[in-house]
């Protein structure tokens, strides 16, 4: 099924706004919260990642009805890459060297930021450039 594709635009807002306050402050503590809503959206789909729920609670049912849909699992592949970038970066900024954590971490957002900003979403790319090459 289908999904708005708001709401993965939406997480990766929220994502944007939580990734730059780790940058900003260091705290591995804040990147461990993203790196869980990146592991939750991979395993059950950015509608069930923390940010997803939160769309759908609390910012879709103020919006007119969605007249964009995607496939679900390009966004679900941008999750699981966001994880590989977030863990590096929490691997960095707990158990060094701290600029890797900070260079996964700005990776992770640049990505982000261009999802939150542009609806360009290099996850999901990505994932249509290897189905293109795997089938």
């Amino acid at each position: 099924m289908d999904i708005d594709v708001r709401g993965p635009r939406f997480g990766a807002a929220v994502t944007t706004v939580v990734l730059a306050v780790v940058l900003i402050t260091g705290s591995a503590w804040l990147l461990a919260w993203q790196t869980l809503a990146f592991a939750l959206g991979t395993a059950g789909g950015v509608g069930r990642s923390p940010y997803g729920w939160l769309f759908r609670r609390a910012v879709r049912p103020r919006l007119g009805p969605p007249s964009e849909f995607e496939p679900p699992e390009p966004p679900r592949f941008a999750q699981a890459v966001g994880l590989v970038f977030a863990g590096v970066g929490l691997v960095g900024l707990t158990l060094g060297p701290g600029w890797l954590g900070l260079a996964a971490t700005g990776a992770a957002l640049a990505a982000a930021f261009l999802n939150a900003a542009f609806g360009y979403c290099l996850g999901c790319e990505m994932y249509l450039v290897l189905r293109r090459v795997t089938t």
